[in-house]
């Protein structure tokens, strides 16, 4: 077996599909009763919405035929194609449906196509399913691919049953990253990453008989609204990132808040706004108690002023392991993990340390992934380029920099793996182009944005197509010669 250990692997290149669809969330407050200001400041400015000719699989593709021309990428050399997602609607292929359209398009601009010889596995993990997929890629390259090239694609769409509490965070796109050794862009150091995992019970859940009763055609997509709980989610969310920061730290033996302070940016899942924000930040509390006695004195500053005895906060972050699991039922769902934790919080966030060590660590990107809403398994990718074409238009200068990344799997997983910048980062960040994928847009009214949601069909947004992939038609055969009933027909628009 081929071994390549100790040769950087990484990303060398980023693109990204964002259906045109835009709902301001100013305006969904107009339509629903709910207050802007608190939305603008809990989830963001706008979100996102699939077509009735999109699908997890167009988006995908075209993001990856994106990656393809925007890196000049010789399809002969890709050897591994992966597709982290939960929204797939087959559950027999995936990646290799992906292949499919894409060797379509390239041969019909006379062009190779992607190696005969490349893996197509599908990562599933709720949102953590592209970071897994990542893994996979690069593991692939350390041992039996090397000197291959692999793809990973990150596609999903999140939607939310009208007037539940997900709603204002839905959105819907693709990202597409290309791994290889000697990377352009981010070396991954999964070596030295953390991982946590336990199993929640009824966060973040997609049961599929949901599906059971819908029909599948192209005036009508497959709704995919999951069963969620928010508060519990929030909780979930915190307590896995905890415990992949802790298998991090034991791993390469690292000071918790020397660690935290030394970084200047880190990129997590961004299901809303305020969800990486209060991750870091008690994160940060966290590490404050395994501190020297100053930062000890910061921390019990913040429970002096939240009326809470230091000691016992001491004890509930440093010996109390609670088990989520306990809270899955309707009375104790909408408690906390962590109480007084969470009551500290709220000083923390109004101090003058919050912004240097929470927002500011978060700041690349940020305001773009405001207009993105939540993208599952494509939002922390998205979120990286988005932070790395800011820091090439700002010419803030990253090489050498190592950024903390944090992927998420709804309640039962994480990993928090740490990135360094590449040396020829810029060349590479030059051929993102993400802010180009978001400028095309279509805002909708109410009318529209309620017939979208719905999977139906509306002639007032029609759009001129253009490198994109597209549903033509959706297979009703049941014979007893032919089936293809509910089988998506894709067609490339170059």
């Amino acid at each position: 077996m081929k071994k390549n250990l100790d040769i950087p692997i990484g990303i060398s290149g980023i693109a990204a599909y964002i259906p045109p669809y835009r709902v301001w969330l100013n305006d969904w407050c107009e339509w629903t009763g709910n207050q802007w200001p608190k939305i603008r400041e809990v989830v963001g400015r706008s979100f996102r919405l699939r077509g009735n000719q999109h699908s997890v699989y167009t988006m995908a593709a075209t993001a990856v035929i994106r990656l393809i021309d925007q890196y000049d990428i010789d399809p002969n050399r890709v050897k591994f194609l992966a597709l982290g997602t939960e929204s797939s609607t087959d559950n027999s292929a995936g990646a290799i449906i992906i292949k499919g359209m894409i060797n379509e398009a390239l041969l019909s601009r006379n062009k190779s196509p992607i190696s005969r010889s490349c893996e197509v596995p599908e990562f599933k993990h709720a949102c953590l399913g592209g970071v897994y997929a990542m893994k996979g890629a690069i593991r692939h390259i350390a041992l039996d691919g090397a000197g291959d090239q692999a793809i990973v694609v990150c596609a999903d769409i999140a939607e939310y049953p009208l007037g539940s509490s997900g709603e204002p965070t839905q959105g819907a796109g693709a990202v597409a990253m290309l791994v290889e050794e000697n990377p352009k862009l981010l070396e991954v150091d999964i070596m030295n990453s953390g991982s946590a995992s336990d199993y929640r019970i009824l966060d973040f859940r997609k049961p599929m008989i949901r599906f059971c009763s819908q029909e599948r055609k192209l005036s009508q997509q497959v709704q995919d609204f999951p069963i969620f709980n928010g508060k519990y989610s929030t909780t979930c969310y915190l307590d896995e990132t905890l415990h992949a920061l802790d298998d991090m730290y034991n791993k390469r033996k690292l000071n918790p808040i020397s660690y935290l302070r030394s970084l200047k940016t880190v990129f997590m899942h961004r299901p809303y706004r305020k969800m990486p924000e209060t991750g870091l930040a008690i994160a940060y509390l966290f590490a404050l108690s395994r501190g020297n006695p100053d930062d000890r004195a910061e921390l019990t500053s913040y429970c002096y002023e939240a009326g809470i005895d230091p000691i016992k906060v001491m004890h509930e972050m440093q010996v109390y392991t609670p088990d989520i699991k306990d809270l899955a039922n309707p009375i104790d769902l909408n408690n906390e993990a962590y109480p007084m934790t969470m009551a500290i919080f709220r000083i923390f966030r109004a101090s003058r340390h919050y912004r240097r060590e929470v927002l500011d660590k978060m700041a690349l990107g940020s305001d773009t992934m405001l207009d993105l809403g939540n993208l599952y398994t494509a939002a922390l990718p998205a979120w990286i380029a988005a932070g790395l074409e800011q820091a090439l238009k700002e010419n803030i200068d990253l090489t050498d920099n190592e950024i903390l990344t944090f992927g998420y799997g709804s309640g039962d997983a994480a990993e928090v793996i740490p990135f360094k910048v590449c040396k020829e980062w810029r060349n590479a960040a030059k051929n993102i182009q993400f802010a180009e994928a978001m400028s095309f847009t279509i805002d909708l009214n109410k009318a529209q944005y309620l017939d979208l949601h719905t999977g139906k069909s509306t002639n007032t947004l029609s759009y001129e197509l253009k490198n994109e992939f597209i549903i033509e038609r959706v297979g009703d055969s049941v014979e007893k010669n032919y089936q293809d009933m509910g089988i998506e027909y894709h067609r490339y628009i170059k």
